[in-house]
């Protein structure tokens, strides 16, 4: 892990990061790093005594039967257990009182409504739905509730689909600069840690920047999924000024050609306009090294705050222009219903969704696959 540091400044115990060789006497970078310690395990020297050492347990018996390996869930079912509680809410509610009804009437209609909107699919999206609905039975194309849960299934899907647009990395921008906004426990931290393997997985190399510096244990936070991945991480002492850390990071992601760079930033309260205008600050500090970054301001947002959610996401957007949202801690909340919301009403892209704490528990959002995980059985 790379030990980044500005010249001429004290080091601190935070400022340790993941080594990286090619750092070490870099001509075209102001950051210098300690002498790696390797993790290749090729680097161990190999005895030529082929006796095993004495803690070493004998290779097992050719006939010795291997375990089955337990096979690994599909996105889908993941997908169907992570959102468990709103589907338990919202789509096992809705399909029991379609099984309770032989036709479709306006306490139905009052049934479903309620529905969603317990649901947190908000007052708005929630009358778009049902206006829809309405209109499909005057005109005759609901003719018993199978019929209508398919109406109401499609009305949801076209609502999310405006906002289906996977975070895409773009070569023509080298480093690809993603900024990282959101509250303090929506899960930034995480999410970075997770999009770091995404990136890896997809053979791109790629650096962090540590830029909250005002949370205690969060430059920690990160340099340890940095580690986990060995993944480089730029970062100064806490308390250190936000920008001048991703201002670095992106000097040395330029210098050493990484395709991405992803940094964090201080959970800050979307009413508090100070906090807010740092943010501006660590946008136009980027913008001086390179004029088109940051090239994605993605927002983390808790799904289990539900309508909050929706405030918070307008008030990033007014703020700094965010291009995308990842939703995270779907899996924890009956509140799921708030994706319907944010479409209806900013229809800002939805890029990540989140059910879990694997690095493969974040995913492309789709909106058909949300869909059909609330509602099939």
């Amino acid at each position: 892990m790379l030990k980044f540091f500005k010249k001429n400044k004290p080091e601190s115990k935070t400022e340790d990061a993941v080594p990286d060789p090619a750092a070490q006497h870099d001509p075209q970078s102001n950051f210098h790093a300690d002498t790696p310690i390797s993790s290749d395990p090729t680097d161990t020297p190999i005895s030529s005594d082929p006796t095993p050492p004495h803690n070493q347990q004998p290779a097992p018996n050719a006939d010795t039967p291997t375990p089955p390996e337990t096979p690994k869930k599909s996105w889908a079912s993941r997908l169907r257990q992570g959102l468990s509680k709103t589907r338990r809410g919202m789509g096992q509610g809705i399909s029991h009182s379609l099984r309770l009804h032989k036709q479709i009437d306006d306490e139905l209609f009052e049934t479903i409504e309620t529905t969603l909107l317990m649901a947190d699919v908000g007052m708005e999206a929630t009358q778009s739905i049902m206006d829809d609905l309405s209109a499909r039975l005057k005109r005759k194309q609901l003719r018993d509730p199978d019929s209508l849960m398919q109406a109401l299934r499609e009305d949801l899907v076209k609502l999310l689909q405006p906002c289906v647009a996977p975070l895409q990395i773009d070569p023509t921008h080298s480093p690809h600069v993603i900024l990282v906004v959101g509250v303090n426990g929506s899960g930034k931290t995480t999410t970075i840690g997770k999009l770091a393997k995404r990136f890896q997985n997809e053979e791109k190399n790629l650096l962090l920047a540590a830029g909250d510096t005002f949370r205690a244990a969060a430059i920690e936070q990160l340099q340890t999924w940095g580690e986990r991945h060995n993944v480089p991480v730029v970062a100064q002492h806490s308390g250190a000024d936000s920008a001048s850390v991703v201002f670095d990071a992106l000097e040395a992601a330029k210098a050493r050609q990484y395709d991405v760079m992803i940094a964090d930033t201080a959970g800050r309260l979307h009413t508090q306009q100070h906090l807010m205008t740092e943010l501006h600050k660590v946008k136009r500090v980027l913008s001086k090294l390179d004029e088109s970054a940051p090239h994605e301001v993605l927002l983390v947002l808790d799904a289990s705050i539900g309508q909050n959610a929706l405030q918070q996401a307008k008030q990033f957007h007014e703020a700094i222009g965010v291009t995308g949202i990842a939703i995270t801690k779907l899996d924890g909340t009956a509140k799921g219903g708030m994706l319907f919301a944010i479409a209806k009403q900013l229809q800002i892209p939805i890029r990540l969704i989140g059910v879990g704490e694997q690095a493969d528990d974040l995913h492309d959002f789709n909106a058909e696959e949300f869909v059909n995980a609330l509602f099939d059985e």
